[in-house]
């Protein structure tokens, strides 16, 4: 698997947002590319209710993107949310910033975004094919079994890229095959997504440029921006327990729920039980397998390493992979075989650690935001990166706005913080002035 030269054929399965983009990069390095998705072109079909949860698009997203020339559309798609709202159970805001003055994450609707990514490919050349469903890889022969309502076919290809999600097909078939490892990890927890309507005089219910939380300790309520107004708002809820999705059967219960954990947010739902008995509850998973190759077939994105939401980091690890491997083909000048090695070598530890992170995050974003004691630890956290920005810089932050650190990278120097500040906060006395702490001795402990 040398260079393939210039008009090779490369077969995507799955059109999600990571295979529309990978398509995006391959078709302008010269390869012939054709896309093989099971569902019907979301531009021409509603996307269901409940399964467009908003995309929180950061600076890791955003390089890729502008690497194929979207940068001037996605501006057109996009809400900035500068940082959390948290609404307490009494309806008092407090406002965490996400970086420095200036730095933002963009709220961007998944259907827009996907949609802008296929009309792009299309428009260099890349070959969508809809409602194919993929039932088999022949990893000698490097072709793909697909089928609809109506024919099958073996598309035979010089290499294959599955990039159809958490379930993929494609690592399906590779799970069946020698010394594959795979692991698949729900949490007790899953969403049900909701809305917030446009005001009556057509404006937003809230602060349009925040990312709004309710933390209720073991679960919370989460609000994006839409360009129409409207907030999508997800509820992150146990499936068992006290509270939990299994208890709320009857619209009584719903309401009485929301009136008691939610109530300045119930207020902005006028449609609350209509959509809570619509739109169904869906788990969420942590997805791990390698080797992500098998001879001239690979997955990317979700397809090898899904990840649950809480960093708003899966879309933009995918994007990233897709980044990396263009990178890679630079640097090789397209030599397949070497670039696809380095390839799973880099992003292994990577993937690896923004799973970590991610689960770690869904603590943080539920319990912690809402605590005193962590928005101290914060707050002198965010004194220390003012002082000293290019020593201390908030994990957040570095995976976040640091798009040139890798993601092991902001594990292992956040894992040091974390030591760091423990120690700090030990330290303290009650009532004692925190700006008075020695804040050289603290970023010389790095």
């Amino acid at each position: 698997m040398k260079n393939m030269g210039s008009k090779k054929h490369i077969t995507i399965i799955g059109a999600g947002l990571v295979g529309s983009l990978l398509s995006i990069y391959l078709q302008k390095r010269g390869y012939k590319v054709e896309v093989y998705e099971r569902r019907p072109d979301m531009r021409r079909e509603a996307i269901r209710a409940g399964k467009s949860i908003n995309l929180a698009l950061s600076n890791r997203g955003w390089r890729p993107l502008t690497e194929v020339g979207l940068e001037d559309k996605l501006k057109q798609l996009i809400i900035p949310m500068k940082g959390r709202m948290m609404h307490d159970l009494e309806g008092n805001l407090s406002f965490q910033p996400y970086g420095k003055e200036g730095q933002a994450i963009n709220s961007i609707s998944r259907g827009g975004l996907n949609s802008l990514l296929m009309e792009t490919a299309e428009s260099l050349g890349v070959k969508f094919h809809f409602e194919f469903k993929c039932i088999g890889i022949d990893f000698e022969r490097t072709i793909a079994y697909v089928e609809n309502r109506d024919t099958s076919l073996e598309i035979h290809s010089d290499l294959i890229f599955g990039a159809d999600g958490a379930f993929s097909a494609v690592r399906s078939a590779m799970q069946k095959t020698d010394r594959f490892n795979y692991s698949q990890d729900y949490i007790p927890h899953g969403y049900k997504e909701l809305s917030f309507p446009a005001t009556a005089d057509d404006d937003f219910a809230l602060d349009k440029n925040a990312l709004h939380i309710w933390p209720r300790k073991d679960f919370m309520l989460i609000a994006l921006p839409n360009l129409d107004k409207s907030f999508t708002v997800t509820l992150f809820l146990s499936f068992e327990g006290e509270k939990s999705f299994e208890n709320l059967k009857t619209d009584e219960d719903v309401e009485n729920f929301f009136n008691t954990e939610f109530k300045d947010a119930k207020e902005l739902m006028p449609n609350l039980v209509e959509e809570f008995k619509t739109n169904p509850p869906s788990s969420l998973v942590t997805v791990r397998s390698y080797p992500w190759i098998k001879n001239n077939v690979s997955v990317i994105g979700d397809a090898a390493h899904a990840v649950v939401p809480f960093y708003g980091q899966g879309m933009i690890a995918g994007f990233e992979d897709c980044h990396v491997l263009n990178d890679l083909l630079n640097k090789t000048d397209d030599n397949w075989e070497t670039t696809l090695k380095k390839f799973e070598e880099l992003r292994k530890p990577d993937t690896n650690a923004i799973a970590d992170l991610a689960l770690e995050n869904f603590v943080v974003m539920r319990d912690k935001v809402g605590d005193t004691n962590f928005l101290l630890r914060k707050q002198i956290e965010s004194h220390l990166y003012t002082l000293y920005p290019e020593k201390w810089i908030p994990l957040y932050s570095m995976v976040t706005f640091n798009e040139n650190m890798r993601y092991s990278e902001a594990l292992a120097k956040g894992k040091k913080q974390e030591q760091i500040m423990d120690e700090v906060m030990a330290s303290l006395e009650p009532g004692q002035d925190w700006q008075g702490l020695d804040f050289k001795e603290i970023v010389g402990q790095l």
